[in-house]
């Protein structure tokens, strides 16, 4: 595995959440420190393109915009899935409110819709986590912003049905907890992570970060706590969880209790239930949390996130943290010719001896942001 492009200049976005349809990454909404979020104003949408590298923002709908009223309203927290190539949007909150409505991006069209729901609908809450398995997205846990509680339920919403409906499950759920992940693999939903509170749903400032896995299995909605082994990832919240390969994949993250942030990577194996240390070459992200890992091909695209600042101490980290806006690229299976073309740019050798076909994917590589340089963004 090889760390192949570094670009700056993306949106600038902390908490969002993005998902991939079509081969193209769409990203909503997400905050940046400084900018109020106590006005209500449409959620911004980014979509890149994976083989120029360049992001496009879509225009915000203006207020006699029939959109305007379909449109979510600018948040963070807040998840995003796929179903047949039409994006969900549910939870989050801006600075003053919570929200529970359910809404719609057609991606082909590029509008919003908010369907029509029925059933037990949840509460707005925030830092939950979300995945589909088979016709239903599954929310787990999350802060529910009206009662200023941590969750430990389950709701399910079906798409055929276009209804929600509360979970009732067998055995012990995780932790009451916020800003975990939830990874669907074949039936069942994996969760990792998150903060949790030795006041159970209450937050009495005394946080707990578990560093069990535990899954789902929602063919009879039973959890399970598989027993691990391996290099087990210290607890965390607000890192990124994805699945490649018949392995789940964990990055980044910050403990509070150890006042540390992470760029670590580790997979777990779901059939052996083993964790490991996954080391990879070249530059890697910095240490960071709230950013989005998504998987296009046997590429791995990280973008986004707050980091602490070089010069930020233990005691001032909240008031000293950098939002990002760059993206880094993870090839999982880079040929021994790229490693090659790598090698030599990185190390910055002589190119005169090579051959000129070598020579001009090299320069192809450099062009094509193979290397740091600041990315430009057009919309």
């Amino acid at each position: 595995m090889y760390w192949t492009t570094h670009l700056e200049g993306g949106p600038r976005r902390v908490n969002h959440a993005a998902v991939v349809v079509n081969d193209k990454i769409l990203s909503f909404g997400g905050y940046c420190t400084g900018e109020n979020y106590k006005l209500r104003r449409p959620i911004d949408v980014h979509i890149l393109n994976p083989v120029t590298l360049r992001w496009i923002s879509l225009a915000e709908p203006k207020e006699k915009d029939p959109q305007y009223a379909c449109a979510p309203f600018q948040r963070y927290g807040h998840t995003a899935v796929v179903y047949n190539n039409n994006v969900y949007i549910w939870g989050g909150r801006n600075d003053e409110y919570g929200c529970n409505t359910l809404f719609c991006f057609n991606t082909e069209t590029l509008t919003w819709s908010i369907p029509q729901v029925s059933g037990e609908i949840p509460r707005g809450k925030d830092g939950h986590s979300a995945c589909v398995i088979g016709d239903n997205m599954y929310i787990f846990g999350g802060f529910d912003v009206h009662q200023s509680r941590f969750c430990q339920d389950v709701y399910a919403f079906n798409f055929i049905k276009n209804q929600w409906s509360l979970v009732h499950t067998h055995g012990t759920p995780p932790l009451f907890r916020d800003f975990h992940t939830a990874t669907a693999w074949g039936t069942r939903m994996y969760i990792f992570g998150g903060r949790g509170d030795e006041a159970g749903p209450f937050s009495s400032s005394h946080e707990i970060y578990c560093p069990v896995i535990m899954y789902l299995e929602t063919k009879t909605n039973c959890w399970k706590t598989p027993t691990s082994r391996g290099s087990i990832p210290i607890g965390r919240r607000s890192h990124s969880a994805f699945s490649h390969n018949g392995y789940l994949y964990i990055f980044g993250g910050f403990n509070s209790v150890c006042n540390k942030h992470y760029n670590d990577l580790y997979r777990y194996n779901f059939a052996a239930s083993e964790w490991q240390v996954v080391m990879t070459l070249g530059k890697r992200p910095c240490k960071r949390r709230r950013q989005v890992c998504l998987m296009i091909g046997d590429r791995l695209f990280v973008f986004g996130g707050t980091s602490p600042r070089d010069d930020a101490d233990e005691d001032s980290l909240v008031e000293k943290l950098i939002d990002h806006d760059d993206m880094h690229i993870l090839d999982f299976a880079p040929s021994l010719k790229k490693l090659c073309l790598m090698t030599v740019l990185e190390n910055k050798l002589d190119q005169s001896c090579l051959p000129p076909t070598i020579r001009w994917d090299l320069k192809a590589m450099t062009t094509n942001n193979c290397l740091n340089r600041k990315l430009t963004s057009s919309g």
